[in-house]
Order: C-alpha cells, then sequence, then structure tokens
C-alpha cells in the first residue's frame, strides 16, 4: 500500500515538473496516461480505537477517465457517482446514487462546437427533467 502511494507520489511529482514546460493539452494527456485503470482507495483511522475504514474511492478506465467516484462512513456508502463519456472524452452523463445505491439525479451535459460546456440537464431517476443550468462564457 506505501509503496503504490510512493509510485503515485513520485509520478504526480515528474508530472508536476515537467508541466511547466508541457502544452495545457500535453499535461492532461500525461494526467491521463499516469491515471489509466487506476482505482484510488482513501482511508480514514480513528486516532484513538485506531478502527480503519474506507473513505472514499475514484476509479479511472482503460483512457485514464473518471468513471466512479464514491464517499463512505463508517457505516457505508454516503453517495455514489458514475460517469459517461463522448467520443471527445467529454462527460455526457453523471448518474448520482444516494447511500442505499439508488439513482437520485441524473445530469446530461451539452457541448457547444469549440468543446465548452453549455447546458447541463438534470433529471430525475424517472426521467422527468428538473432544472436545467445554461453556462455563459464572457470574454473581457
Amino acid at each position: 500500500m506505501k509503496r503504490i502511494a510512493f509510485l503515485i507520489l513520485t509520478l504526480f511529482l515528474t508530472i508536476s515538473a515537467f508541466s511547466q514546460s508541457l502544452s495545457d493539452d500535453d499535461l492532461r494527456a500525461a494526467k491521463r496516461e499516469s491515471r489509466k485503470n487506476l482505482t484510488i482507495k482513501e482511508w480514514n483511522t480513528d486516532a484513538s480505537s485506531k478502527v480503519r475504514w474506507l473513505d472514499r474511492k475514484t476509479t479511472y478506465d482503460s483512457k485514464g477517465r473518471k468513471i466512479e467516484e464514491a464517499e463512505y462512513a463508517r457505516y457505508g456508502q454516503k453517495w455514489r457517482e458514475t460517469y459517461e463519456y463522448d467520443e471527445k472524452d467529454r462527460i455526457v452523463k453523471c448518474v448520482y446514487y444516494n447511500d442505499r445505491n439508488k439513482p437520485e439525479l441524473i445530469r446530461k451535459y451539452q457541448y457547444n462546437d469549440s468543446g465548452q460546456k453549455v447546458k447541463q440537464l438534470n433529471y430525475s431517476p424517472g426521467g422527468k427533467l428538473l432544472t436545467i443550468k445554461v453556462f455563459e462564457y464572457i470574454t473581457n
């Protein structure tokens, strides 16, 4: 466990060292490469009782994209989110699950031709549209 954490830390420090000479796209690609098929588990330990429990778990796919994230408490899962991507590696759907692992909210995203997120549609698990968030980009 310590060895894996050390390797991950070393990898991120190496990426950080080269980040000043890399473009944003190169940096994103390097970070994504380091996360391929990676699962990160974060653990908490009670200082007095030494009881240890899983705090958070993040899972990445073979392309280095985050596909699932979950947060836990001593009693179990607090929440979980899953992510789906389009052919341009943009998140197009996110499903939020509650502590009973039942879908509570579904978010779908729309993008403009330049790849900027322009709309987020929030649905109930039954498919009813609840809210719409619109993103506006203003440059000075």
